[in-house]
């Protein structure tokens, strides 16, 4: 698995950003309609105005459409009765993961934004995790099913998809010019089972599945 590189984390991270081209990926969903991720939705007002406003900053390097603001916790695959590929995702691994969730002893907790980074493919906020909560919740998601990566696992908050290619010496300055704001918190009371089409990258988010933390 190769590390998913941050532009903070090195001077050569990536060269310069990756265009995401807005089309049906057919030879990766290979007819298949529905793809499930494990979630942590953004409900919070506050948050989603600071995400909006962080979005703005960087309207002209990013696509306007993009999937409602969230942090992938854990990437299932593709909706299927059983599996054939690799990146399949049944009922039965859905049930074993929603048991071991139910079965944690969790209370609702908080999670800390970051600051503004970015993978070659999209802008995000880093998201602070000292509690180690999305690890417990991730090892608990891979009970039932190995992930579907390619990179190793970094929390994050995608402001967007880039829509045209900028040289990393740049994308570091305009990054280090958008204003950064402390203290903002992500309140976490559930995790949430989504699917969307598979069909359509700015698609929406359809929940499917909820699991509570209860005080």
């Amino acid at each position: 698995m190769v590390l998913a590189m941050l532009l903070s984390t090195s001077p050569c991270s990536f060269h310069e950003t990756l265009v995401a081209e807005p089309r049906d990926y057919a030879e990766w969903h290979r007819g298949r309609m529905r793809y499930g991720v494990w979630m942590l939705p953004i409900q919070c007002p506050d948050l989603l105005a600071h995400i909006e406003r962080v979005a703005s900053e960087l309207a002209d390097l990013l696509h306007p459409s993009r999937r409602q603001p969230h942090i992938t916790l854990f990437v299932c695959g593709f909706e299927q009765p059983c599996r054939q590929y690799n990146d399949d995702f049944t009922t039965a691994q859905l049930q074993q993961q929603m048991v071991a969730l139910e079965a944690l002893e969790q209370s609702p907790c908080t999670l800390q934004i970051g600051a503004v980074d970015s993978f070659a493919s999209a802008a995000l906020l880093t998201v602070a995790d000292p509690e180690g909560y999305l690890a417990r919740w991730r090892q608990a998601l891979a009970a039932g099913c190995s992930e579907v990566r390619q990179a190793a696992y970094v929390p994050h908050l995608t402001l967007g998809l880039y829509r045209r290619t900028v040289p990393a010496a740049e994308l570091r300055q305009r990054l280090a010019d958008v204003p950064h704001t402390d203290g903002v918190a992500l309140p976490v009371s559930c995790v949430e089972y989504a699917t969307y089409s598979s069909t359509d990258m700015f698609g929406p988010l359809s929940c499917q599945k909820r699991v509570y933390w209860q005080r």
